[in-house]
């Protein structure tokens, strides 16, 4: 990942509204929710769900579908994935990690 599409990323996450948005969309896991009911469910206005799901879109964090006359919104989970990847890729003293290398103990300061 780009350290452009991070900082995207995560200044779209660094708003309250935004991201308990994403992390509901993250609960309800692929299928998402359509706009309405994720409205209703977090008692947000829906002009102003709009605008964080844009902002959010924008960030590719999640993704719309239309259904009919609905638009369902799903939390993108390769981003987020990279997201990740991205903020942990040096966390163990700038090397790679492994579930069998261990570098936290109490020899090292």
């Amino acid at each position: 990942m780009e350290i452009y599409i991070a900082t995207k990323a995560l200044a779209a996450l660094a708003h309250e509204t935004r991201l308990t948005i994403f992390r509901k969309l993250v609960q309800v896991g692929e299928s998402g929710m359509s706009a309405g009911v994720l409205a209703e469910e977090l008692r947000i206005p829906n002009a102003t769900l709009s605008f964080h799901l844009k902002e959010l879109n924008s960030a590719e964090l999640v993704t719309a579908r239309q259904e009919s006359r609905f638009i369902f919104y799903s939390a993108n989970f390769e981003t987020m994935n990279g997201l990740l990847r991205y903020l942990t890729e040096n966390c163990c003293a700038g090397m790679a990690c492994t579930s069998t290398d261990i570098y936290c103990n109490e020899e090292r300061s």
